[in-house]
């Protein structure tokens, strides 16, 4: 099963940006379909955004669509969100999601494993 670390998260103003990076230990990273997934307080975990195991194929919610971009090297093992644009509504706790098909990862379901979670939080 593939461990996931998440690291990038931090302090923002609104309109600034962050690049979130996952790490995924063990050798099976390629042939998992990786998304992010973020949780505010007080409200239910949200998707963000998949990509396929060769990171050919996106998928973004229309909250995120044109900020956001999904990109993975696996060579390193490293799944990335950069986040564009961002705004104070973005602030939330960001956990990446490895899963067997992308639709899993745009359903919330049958999730391989999960980060341990990166606070991301923009001011006004």
């Amino acid at each position: 099963q593939v461990q996931l670390v998440e690291s990038g998260g931090g302090l923002v103003q609104a309109g600034g940006s962050l690049r979130l990076s996952c790490t995924a230990s063990g050798r099976a990273f390629s042939s998992y379909s990786m998304g992010w997934f973020r949780q505010a307080p007080g409200k239910e975990r949200e998707f963000v955004a998949a990509s396929s195991w060769s990171g050919g194929t996106t998928y973004y919610p229309d909250s995120v669509k044109g900020r956001f971009t999904i990109s993975r090297d696996n060579a390193k093992n490293t799944v990335y969100l950069q986040m564009n644009s961002l705004k104070p509504e973005d602030t939330a706790v960001y956990y990446c999601a490895a899963g067997r098909r992308m639709v899993d990862l745009r359903m919330n379901s049958g999730i391989v494993n999960w980060g341990q979670g990166t606070q991301v939080t923009v001011s006004a």
